[in-house]
């Protein structure tokens, strides 16, 4: 399942309550806002997301090319972890990563199952998902946002792991974050809090939300110096 590179960095691998998490290690912020509860290593049926081209759509929306390495952060069974190998093809690397040790066994059991020799599997933490720097040219959240106890840390540490042209794309839903979405403008917030700038924002029925997408944009702030937004 190893490959050279990328791929002998990564091992085998959001959770969070409905109310303010609590303090932050390393000098980093809580959000400013209720942090929602995982539930399911799912968010829908995969033929049913299939059957509305969701991953389609999103792929289209991010500018996914083959021969790209992408990150699949809270990748939990796996729906698009299994469907980026394929479409970044052989010359890709994919890594998927979440931090519940459960959802992190069962999906190397299916990237193994699956013989995805561009996949690698990596149990992460709740601040920082331990990816290799300017290793990615997409990194993808979705439907997970909302559940990250420490935002402003996982995406203080993913700015270093994206290649300079990379970008980050959030795919979530247009709700209140207790309620398992992140309204758009708080999004926004808090990715400039961390020092990036907004490409573009679609609404993708498909995947029942929109999709968000970031770039680096100036210095990485310190930790102590982010302030939180509010909801």
């Amino acid at each position: 399942m190893r490959r050279a590179g990328l791929g002998l960095l990564m091992l085998l691998a959001g959770c969070g309550r409905a109310e303010p998490a609590g303090p932050q290690a390393d000098g980093f912020p809580a959000p400013d806002r209720p942090v929602a509860s995982v539930v399911s290593s799912r968010w829908s049926n995969e033929d049913e997301r299939d059957s509305k081209r969701e991953f389609d759509a999103v792929m289209k929306a991010s500018g996914l090319a083959r021969g790209m390495t992408v990150a699949d952060i809270g990748a939990g069974e796996g729906y698009y972890t299994v469907r980026l190998a394929a479409r970044v093809g052989p010359e890709g690397r994919v890594l998927a990563e979440d931090i519940v040790p459960a959802y992190h066994d069962a999906l190397g059991q299916r990237v193994l199952r699956d013989k995805l020799d561009n996949v690698s599997v990596k149990l992460g933490q709740p601040s920082d998902p331990g990816l290799p720097d300017a290793s990615f040219d997409r990194i993808y959240m979705v439907h997970m946002y909302h559940e990250m106890d420490a935002p402003y840390a996982v995406l203080w540490h993913l700015r270093a792991a994206l290649k300079p042209d990379g970008m980050i794309a959030v795919v979530d839903a247009e709700r209140r974050t207790e309620s398992h979405g992140t309204p758009p403008k708080l999004l926004d917030c808090e990715f400039r809090a961390v020092g990036y700038e907004p490409v573009r924002h679609v609404d993708m029925p498909q995947a029942d939300g929109y999709l968000a997408l970031y770039r680096i944009a100036g210095p990485r702030p310190e930790p102590r110096a982010i302030k939180a937004c509010k909801a």
